[in-house]
Formats: C-alpha cells, sequence, structure tokens
C-alpha cells in the first residue's frame, strides 16, 4: 500500500508541490518553481529539464557551459498543455519528449513523442497513437523509441488510480494490458514488442538493440507485479507481433536464496550485454522501490546480490561499466551516491558521495539521475532546508545549475532523530512548530507513512501541522526503508505489533528532547498508515485524536475486496485462506471494542489498494460502540486524491478533527 499522500511517489511529486492551499496552511509549497524531469545528453554537454506550472509543464534546454542561455522546447508554439519525459538520442543530437501540445483538433489531453532537433530547431510529432504512454527510451542504435503503451487507457496504468467502475465479468472484461511498443524514429512505423498475454511494468533495451529486457506478470497488471518474472526478448521486425512466450532471465517465485517470494524492478543490461542488473528485496507498492542490487547471467541462472548487508536501501542502479555499479541509496534520512564493484561484491573506495539529508529526482522512476557516458550526473535535489532545483556536473563537481528558488526559506524546522528500540536502530523526522518557543509545551501529530516498504524522506514544504502549531513526528519504524533489507523485512507477519513499539518508543526520544503537551498527541497516516492509525488505536489510549486516511480495518475480509491481494502473501506469509490467524492478527476489527479515541476515517470510492468497505468496517464499529467518529466519502476518488477541491475539503476537515479534540487547556 503506497505513500501516496506523503507526495513521495514521483509521477505526483511536482503536483505535491502545488497542492491546493488552505487558509492557515503553510503557503510555501505553493510559491515554489518545481523542475521536474531531467536528462542529461549521453555526451553530458547539453540539459533538458521539465518546469512545471499550475496548469501545465514546459521543456527548457541549456548547454551546462552555457547555462543562462536556455531555450524553450514548445510543439506548435501552444501553452495550454504540457510537455515532459525528455530523453537524449545516443547521438546528443535529438531531444523525445511526451506533449498534449498537438494543435487545435488533437485530443487535448492525449500525449504524443516528439522529436527536436538540437541542430536546426524543429520539432516533429513522431507518434500518433491513443492511449497512454510511459518512459520512453531510446534503442542504443538510435532507431527506434520504446515506451510502454496502454492502448485506449481509460486510466493510467496502476493501483493508484481510480478504478473503474465494476461491470461485466469482473478480471476479464475490460482488463487493460501494458506493453512494449516501438517506433521507428526514421519514418515512425509502429510494432507491438511484447504479447498482450503479459502486462509489462518495465523495460530496457539491450545494448546492441537487439532484445529487450522487461518485468511483467499476467494480466491485471494491478494485482500481479508482486509475482512479476525478468524476462529477455528479441525485438521483432516491423509488422510482426509477438506471440511466444519469451524466455524467463529470473522468477523470484521458484529461485532458491534470499529473493526468492520477493520482488523485482529496474532492470538494466550492463554494457557488454551478458549480464543484468536489478532491485530486488520486500517491496509493498510497484514504483515504489528498494532492496539489494542484484546482478543475474542475460541468460538466465542464479542472481548474486552484490550489496549483501548494506546499511542502507538503493532504489536505483546503473552499470559504470562491465565491471562495476552504480546506485542511489536511502540511508538513514541521507540519500548517497554509491558504486560497487561486481565481482568482490565490496564498495569501490571513494566512490561515496553523501548528498546529505536530500532526496533525489527527476528521472522516469523513483530515485532515478541522468547520467552521462562521461560521469556526468544530473538530478533534482531538494530538502526539509532546501527547495528543488536542478544540480549537474561529475561527482566531484556537482553544482546547483538553477536558481529558482533562492528566496524561498522553510517556514518550520525539521531534524533528523534517532533511537534505539528492541535491537534497532530507527530514524525519523521532528518538525518544530512554527516560531517554537521552548518554554511552552506544543501538540504533536504521528504521521505515518504508507508501504510498509517505504520511507518519510527529506523533502521540501514545511509541514502544515506546524503551522497550526504542532509538532510533527514522522517516524520510519521497522518495515521501512533506509536501513538494510533485514530491517525492511523485520515485520512479516508482525503489522501493528514491533513497527508500533517502534513508534511509541520514538515518541519517548521525543518528548524527552523537546516541549510536548502529552495530553494532546494525535495520530494520522495514509493506506499503511492508516492501517496503523486504526490499528494503534486499539492498542494504546496515548493518543487523544486520529484521522485514518485510506485504512485497513480486518484483513481477512480486505484480501477478498482488494485489487492487488497479490502483495499480502510476501508479508503474511500464505493467503487468507491458508492462514486466517496471522491476518487476523494484525486487523483492528479483531481489537476494536478496546477503542476509545476520536477517529475521522477518510476514503476515496474507488479505491482499489485500499477499498471503502475497510473503513466502513472501522467506522461502523466505532459508531455502534459510542466512539466519537465520522465516515468522509470522497467521489470519483482512488488511492492518491486527484480533485483539488476534494483535496483542500480534506484538509480543512483534519485541521478542524485534531483543533475540536485535542483543545489547549484554558
Amino acid at each position: 500500500m503506497n505513500l501516496l499522500p506523503s507526495c513521495t511517489r514521483l509521477p505526483l511529486l511536482a503536483a505535491c508541490l502545488f497542492l491546493p492551499t488552505v487558509p492557515g496552511l503553510t503557503q510555501a509549497t505553493a510559491r515554489v518553481n518545481a523542475p521536474g524531469a531531467v536528462a542529461i545528453s549521453p555526451n553530458g554537454s547539453t540539459l533538458a529539464w521539465t518546469l512545471r506550472g499550475r496548469e501545465d509543464s514546459t521543456i527548457h534546454v541549456a548547454e551546462l557551459a552555457h547555462f543562462d542561455d536556455a531555450k524553450l522546447v514548445t510543439p506548435h508554439g501552444t501553452s495550454d498543455c504540457s510537455s515532459g519525459s525528455p530523453v537524449w538520442s545516443p547521438d546528443s543530437q535529438t531531444l523525445a519528449f511526451t506533449s498534449s501540445c498537438t494543435g487545435k483538433d488533437a485530443k487535448t489531453d492525449q500525449e504524443q513523442i516528439f522529436l527536436w532537433s538540437k541542430a536546426t530547431g524543429e520539432i516533429k510529432q513522431l507518434t500518433h497513437v491513443t492511449g497512454n504512454i510511459e518512459q520512453p527510451a531510446w534503442s542504443p542504435d538510435g532507431k527506434q523509441i520504446a515506451f510502454l503503451f496502454v492502448k485506449n487507457a481509460t486510466r493510467s496504468a496502476g493501483a493508484l488510480d481510480a478504478m473503474k467502475p465494476w461491470d461485466g465479468v469482473i478480471g476479464e472484461d475490460g482488463v487493460e494490458i501494458q506493453q512494449v511498443y516501438a517506433v521507428s524514429t526514421a519514418d515512425g512505423q509502429e510494432n507491438w514488442e511484447t504479447a498482450p498475454s503479459l502486462h509489462v511494468y518495465e523495460f530496457a533495451w539491450s545494448p546492441d538493440s537487439r532484445q529487450v529486457a522487461f518485468i511483467a506478470a499476467n494480466p491485471p497488471g494491478e494485482n500481479n507485479w508482486w509475482i512479476a518474472k525478468l524476462y529477455a526478448q528479441t525485438v521483432l521486425p516491423r509488422g510482426e507481433q509477438a506471440h511466444e512466450e519469451p524466455a524467463v532471465v529470473l522468477d523470484p517465485n521458484t529461485v532458491t536464496g534470499p529473493l526468492h517470494g520477493l520482488q523485482i524492478a529496474v532492470p538494466r543490461w550492463s554494457p557488454d550485454g551478458k549480464r543484468i542488473a536489478l532491485i530486488g528485496g520486500l517491496m509493498s507498492d510497484q514504483g515504489s522501490t528498494g532492496g539489494d542490487v542484484w546482478v543475474v547471467d542475460a541468460k538466465g541462472g542464479e542472481p548474486t546480490d552484490i550489496t549483501p548487508n548494506i546499511d542502507g536501501t538503493p532504489g536505483f542502479e546503473a552499470w559504470i561499466n562491465d565491471k562495476s555499479v552504480g546506485f542511489v541509496e536511502d540511508r538513514r534520512g541521507h540519500t548517497v551516491l554509491s558504486d560497487y564493484n561486481v565481482a568482490t561484491r565490496s564498495m569501490i573506495p571513494d566512490s561515496v558521495i553523501d548528498l546529505g539529508e536530500a532526496t533525489v529526482s527527476g528521472g522516469q522512476i523513483k530515485d532515478a539521475v541522468g547520467f552521462s557516458s562521461n560521469g556526468v550526473l544530473a538530478f533534482v535535489k531538494s530538502g526539509h532546508d532546501m527547495a528543488p532545483e536542478l544540480w549537474a556536473g561529475a561527482g566531484d563537481a556537482l553544482r546547483q545549475m538553477t536558481h529558482l528558488n533562492d528566496g524561498a526559506k522553510p517556514l518550520a524546522r525539521t531534524e533528523s532523530i534517532e533511537w534505539e528500540n528492541e535491537g534497532l536502530h530507527v530514524q525519523g523526522w521532528l518538525t518544530y512548530p512554527k516560531n517554537y518557543n521552548p518554554a511552552k509545551k506544543y501538540p504533536m501529530i504521528v504521521t505515518v507513512h504508507g508501504g510498509p516498504s517505504a520511507s518519510t524522506g527529506s523533502r521540501w514544504g514545511g509541514s502544515s501541522w506546524a503551522e497550526e502549531g504542532y509538532f510533527e513526528f514522522q517516524p520510519n519504524p521497522r518495515g521501512s526503508f533506509g536501513q538494510g533489507e533485514a530491517f525492511t523485512q523485520a515485520n512479516r507477519k508482525d503489522f501493528g505489533y514491533g513497527d508500533l513499539r517502534d513508534i511509541l518508543k520514538g515518541m519517548d526520544a521525543v518528548e524527552a528532547k523537546v516541549s510536548v503537551d502529552k495530553n494532546r498527541e494525535g495520530l494520522t497516516g495514509w493506506s499503511y498508515g492508516g492501517f496503523m492509525t486504526m490499528f494503534a488505536v486499539t492498542q494504546t489510549h496515548r493518543f487523544r485524536a486520529a484521522i485514518a486516511g485510506a485504512g485497513l480495518s480486518d484483513w481477512l475480509s480486505y484480501y477478498g475486496e482488494n485489487s492487488i491481494d497479490q502483495w499480502m502473501i510476501p508479508f503474511f506469509g500464505a493467503s487468507v485462506y491458508d492462514d486466517p490467524a496471522v491476518y487476523a492478527k494484525s486487523s483492528a476489527i479483531t481489537y476494536i471494542k478496546n477503542v476509545k479515541t476520536p477517529t475521522l476515517v477518510i476514503v476515496g470510492d474507488r479505491d482499489g489498494e485500499c477499498p471503502a468497505p475497510q473503513s466502513f468496517e472501522f467506522w461502523h464499529a466505532l459508531r455502534d460502540l459510542g466512539v466519537k467518529t465520522q465516515l468522509v466519502i470522497y467521489p470519483n476518488e482512488g488511492h492518491g486524491f486527484r480533485n483539488p477541491d476534494h483535496i483542500r475539503d480534506r484538509k480543512e476537515r483534519e485541521v478542524k478533527w485534531f483543533a475540536e479534540n485535542m483543545p489547549e487547556k484554558q
């Protein structure tokens, strides 16, 4: 279950910087100029990036040596449309990008792929498709561009968007399948590269442009990513359709060793085409990637963990040469760039770049950074005390390229806080109330992230709770990313127990450090954080008020209601039909009579990840038991809310709930 309301998943990161504002809440994020996607040319000389406004996104291009002379790349000279996903050709002379700026007669929200010539400035439309385009990538020979494509898509692929209304034969009618689609850059001829029997989540070209490696599973795609396999397939001639099952390179469901039953992501070919690197680990959400870096022979075989016992969580990797792999690592709130020797499975001396308490973005997937053949990196860097800006340069000479937000200052102080519990080292974030006075006591909101395989990182935007006069504590308890794979797996078959104890121990550490009013502590979270909220109030009366967003109250009924049930087996060890006791153990409904905490319950009516009936069950039980509660259902919303009015209304209700149920004593 994802961590979307924390604004950490990539597709919505830029949008999160422009969330609707609420009177009395922080205006800092609304004023930020947010660079989004970033692409460095293969020769390391030219940078392309997107800049997002409230209604659209534009592409800018500049030479690193003459960065002030940036150009605006706009098809048809229009302004009421958006462009994104820039990616350079192998010869660094052509920029491909997606855009809805297709002319007055075209469907306004349908994106196509365009090509911009660096030499002439000419822009031409390459594709003329109807459907959803994701992750365009040039073939290494420059002759084709492939992308993930859902023909005639009615929604974005994945479980975050609002699910389609139930209709027809469930699981069979109207299933939308994402495949690899390729188009010739010379004449625009198009071709399906993968069969409709597989839903593809990610892909990568082989160095010789003759194969694609991809991670895929049987449809429906929303449900089966957790059992996906790594495949390799020969690129098909124009007009030939894929029908046969491609070669399986790695199947985590049958492989022996520590990767068995876990998830895989980010396939990347070695430069010689002999091996494929990937991220493998226990993951609760497609797109929220984290684990160890693994390498497998491109023809199949046993994979090798090249980062065993690493202290952090790699989330994105790329080959430096045939012998070494570099990766982006989440390490206790820091973002670290490291290089590893594949043969020795050890860090290359003097290769580590610690970017500090910051997050990086700019690629098409989480934690992705751009890099050139001569070692130039490019990404967006941001953090609690730094608004998002473009950074680029060689590893030892990275520099800030843009100054879009030089005047922006955080409106609240945030610092990392660490503590020990039950032999584990745990990290989280503490944001101070605006205008904090240590002589006074302040209420505190504990915000639990989703996932659970995720983490709250250092990000710009402050805290709306700080603006309202609260401390905000955001823990990364066991089950989170950032402290190694063993830490991520430490909550298997234990949801709501060890992780809750970590959170409560973290609260003790906060209370010992700053002046918290212990009688005015609230709890909130979304998705897995919503589950933790529902479960925690059955286990402790420490919280005076709670808000559960898109939560889960009964894992037994949830198993049969959601659209992503495959995610639970790696965490619970068996299906609900084989081991109902382990599911009941972590269900709030099992202990519902213990609840005394006033709880607001919020959910979208078309949420496929955490369906509304879970919220109904919890609310109904509290109402029958005489516990103060409200249930708010938002129409046509999925797991991640999209409607600005709904986001604004939700925030207003949250502020009011805590204010009314944790009032300051007069």
